[in-house]
């Protein structure tokens, strides 16, 4: 930071006090989860031991859940008045926009029917794809080449195993909905410090069978 203009300061053990937190800080994010937390506290919320970033409220039956991610937040409830409310209340401390109901959140397809809420992750599938090149690549019914069991080649150590271990991240995040390659993606992950050739080929058969089931 830089003095402003008019100000003339010779003491170079003067420091400045910031009142309020400022982008591009280390601070402002803590402080604002800080804040924000602090807000929903006051209004009967509370903390999630298992996640952080979730907050729950009981209000005799019915629930409100509350859930952050830096700045967007996710309302769910089953009682709409409650969830206007804390909509006012967070608006009138935060200035906040209300985007309507959920469609996509963090790789997530939301969709609602008369039969409920489904959530899929199919343009998610298809960034993973086209990141991997392998868009046009011939899709199969099986998540796993089962016979590779059969064979004793182990592969050679991938000299840049870092795409392999982003793929990995990825599919792993995938398995939220696709339960279906769940045993594959955390086997390879086993292998993410000293992935081979082999490893890599099994990542490429998720995919050319997650191409069929899109």
């Amino acid at each position: 930071m830089q003095l402003p203009p008019g100000f003339i300061c010779d003491d170079k053990n003067r420091v400045w006090h910031l009142h309020k937190s400022l982008y591009g800080l280390k601070q402002p994010s803590r402080q604002w989860y800080f804040k924000l937390s602090e807000f929903l506290c006051s209004h009967g919320y509370n903390q999630s031991f298992a996640d952080h970033s979730l907050y729950l409220k009981f209000i005799n039956s019915h629930i409100i859940a509350l859930l952050i991610y830096v700045d967007d937040v996710i309302l769910v409830g089953d009682d709409i008045a409650k969830i206007n409310s804390i909509t006012n209340l967070l608006d009138h401390a935060f200035k906040i926009k209300n985007m309507g109901n959920l469609t996509y959140f963090l790789g997530f397809e939301v969709a609602r029917s008369s039969k409920g809420i489904q959530l899929c992750q199919q343009k998610y599938i298809t960034d993973i794809l086209n990141e991997a090149g392998m868009l046009g690549s011939a899709p199969i019914s099986t998540p796993m080449n089962f016979s590779r069991h059969k064979n004793k080649e182990i592969g050679e150590i991938l000299f840049d195993p870092a795409p392999f271990r982003r793929l990995i991240g990825r599919l792993i995040y995938l398995t939220h909905t696709r339960l279906d390659v769940t045993f594959v993606v955390h086997h390879l992950s086993q292998f993410i410090v000293a992935p081979t050739s082999l490893h890599h080929r099994a990542s490429m058969w998720i995919l050319c069978y997650l191409k069929q089931q899109r």
